[in-house]
């Protein structure tokens, strides 16, 4: 039998980008649009008016947009514009050159949502993210902090700290951190690429051991994982972000400024699921420091690392209360 994700995962992009909507947009998913910038072709589903405060949603790994398909109806409700995007590697989205390094980096998340809010004409909007795409929206927030009009971010701060990730944490969470190490070995780069469908439903079990989702739910997300660029983005993602593997040159002056930790001083909500199984509530108990401008820490009861598609209420009243202050 023919693996179909094994089969795609080997086509170049350019052969695929013509079929992008067939393979990976999943039955009862919002209609696709696409923007260009400098360096990708961005898919991503947009809901409510277009006069509305716009409110971007970045979705992590291994997740993609179905995360937030609970979260938006109460924000367009309230008369709010939504925007998820497919983030680089995941479903429809593609790099725009062969030549562009299939970095997964932190600064590459940053650009890539600051590009994305540039190619839209807009001037500000609210970040909503968790895991890759709440440090997506950390890296603006800090960095380009007239841009956001507030932050969501589940997980608390995610910028990384490249230069300390040597030091070793404790024991127990070195075997939360499993997966990273494995991506670390050709043979991880190897189970991912064989295996992708498996290893990341056993990611969701282990990151979110209270949250009992059902086949269909995990496959709706599971089909963005068949991008052709997913595999090389997230195993430079974990390389990268210890020191493992170089980053995109381009990137590196925002690499540089990254690394010296910069303050955020947007209004910001932290969501922390108290059972979240890969960022235990005590990873956010102590980055108050980090936060300069209004700041709440919420600790949500048995929800675990998908916050949004968990507690998707929790999510859109935060928004909320946020754009309303």
């Amino acid at each position: 039998m023919i693996d179909r994700r094994r089969l795609i995962s080997l086509l170049p992009a350019a052969i695929l980008a013509p079929y992008g909507r067939a393979l990976a947009q999943p039955a009862g998913a919002k209609p696709i649009k696409r923007i260009r910038t400098d360096t990708l072709e961005i898919a991503y589903e947009e809901s409510g008016p277009q006069t509305g405060t716009p409110v971007l949603l970045m979705h992590g790994f291994p997740y993609d947009p179905r995360a937030y398909d609970d979260v938006v109806p109460p924000l367009v409700a309230a008369g709010y514009r939504t925007i998820v995007p497919y983030l680089r590697g995941y479903g429809p989205t593609r790099f725009l050159s062969a030549q562009t390094p299939r970095s997964g980096q932190q600064a590459a998340l940053g650009r890539d949502l600051l590009e994305l809010m540039d190619a839209l004409g807009l001037p500000n909007a609210a970040l909503v993210g968790y895991d890759w795409g709440g440090r997506a929206a950390c890296v603006v927030a800090a960095l380009w902090p007239e841009r956001v009009r507030g932050l969501v971010s589940a997980n608390g701060y995610t910028i990384q700290d490249i230069a300390a990730s040597k030091i070793p944490a404790t024991p127990e969470q070195e075997h939360r951190l499993w997966y990273q190490y494995y991506f670390h070995t050709e043979r991880g780069r190897a189970g991912l690429q064989a295996n992708r469908h498996d290893l990341c439903k056993l990611l969701w079990r282990l990151w979110s051991p209270n949250w009992k989702f059902d086949d269909a739910t995990y496959d709706r997300t599971a089909r963005s994982f068949d991008n052709p660029d997913f595999v090389d983005v997230v195993i430079q993602s974990y390389r990268h972000r210890f020191g493992y593997a170089q980053g995109d040159p381009a990137l590196e002056p925002v690499e540089k400024l990254l690394a010296a930790q910069p303050k955020i001083k947007v209004p910001t909500i932290v969501l922390q699921g108290e059972g979240d199984g890969v960022n235990t509530p005590g990873a956010s108990d102590t980055q108050a420091r980090f936060f300069t401008g209004r700041y709440q820490r919420r600790l949500i009861p048995v929800i675990g690392h998908n916050v949004p598609q968990e507690a998707p209420a929790v999510v859109a009243a935060a928004v909320l209360e946020l754009l309303k202050a």
